[in-house]
């Protein structure tokens, strides 16, 4: 099943990205038939592969389209989904459901000091689209037997003394006291920040980790123009 559902996803861009199964007594979302689900598949993409299937499909779309991440997100997990018996969701679904605690228990990532998951190798430049709930036992076991872990990878921020995704913010935007957004909105929308919504985050693209998944500028002037709007 498994292979199957990473098969569908990789036609769009997207990756399989760990799974649990719910543990006995956990509040669980439910299934796709309502009842509890037994497990949970987390699906995301890494580095750029996502950006030309994402492109095509807006090109198809109206031009003042709300959201169109988001949407094509739920259209592509949503069948897939339905072709294996699962119920989809978003990390944009209200209520909203616990997507980061969900990643950390699926890879045991811990966040970067941007608050951005660090992955081992995908560095920053991954992110979490969706997820796949299942209700069936035997999902459950194969879930639980793919994502078994010996160990959580190792937190690269904890080694990294220099910090460099704090320091090339133009208006010191990350710190070890968090994200200022208003100082990063008033900035990335004013004149001075045309740099930032043109090439992306500065602090993030000084992060040394994972450079061979640094989203092109295209994708990253998207997103950063999704965030000041």
């Amino acid at each position: 099943m498994i292979d199957g559902i990473a098969e569908a996803l990789a036609g769009h861009g997207l990756i399989l990205r760990g799974g649990f199964a719910f543990p006995p007594g956990e509040a669980a979302p439910s299934g796709p038939s309502g009842r509890p689900a037994r497990a949970v598949l987390l699906v995301g993409h890494a580095g750029p592969p996502i950006w030309p299937h994402f492109r095509q499909w807006c090109a198809a779309q109206p031009a003042d389209l709300a959201d169109p991440l988001d949407g094509w997100s739920r259209i592509v997990i949503g069948e897939v989904a339905a072709s294996f018996g699962a119920r989809a969701v978003s990390p944009s679904d209200r209520p909203y459901l616990p997507f980061q605690d969900w990643a950390r228990r699926s890879e045991g990532l811990r966040p970067s000091p941007l608050g951005i998951l660090m992955h081992p190798e995908y560095g920053l430049w991954h992110a979490y689209r969706g997820a796949l709930l299942f209700e069936d036992e035997a999902a459950a076991v194969e879930i639980v037997a793919a994502s078994n872990r010996t160990s959580p990878p190792a937190h690269l921020c904890d080694a990294c003394a220099a910090k460099p995704c704090l320091a090339a913010c133009p208006v010191w935007a990350h710190s070890a006291a968090g994200f200022d957004h208003r100082a990063c909105l008033s900035h990335v929308r004013s004149d001075a920040g045309r740099p930032c919504m043109t090439a992306g985050c500065f602090d993030r693209n000084a992060c040394p980790v994972g450079t061979a998944y640094r989203y092109p500028a295209g994708m990253q002037a998207f997103l950063m123009n999704a965030f000041a709007s």
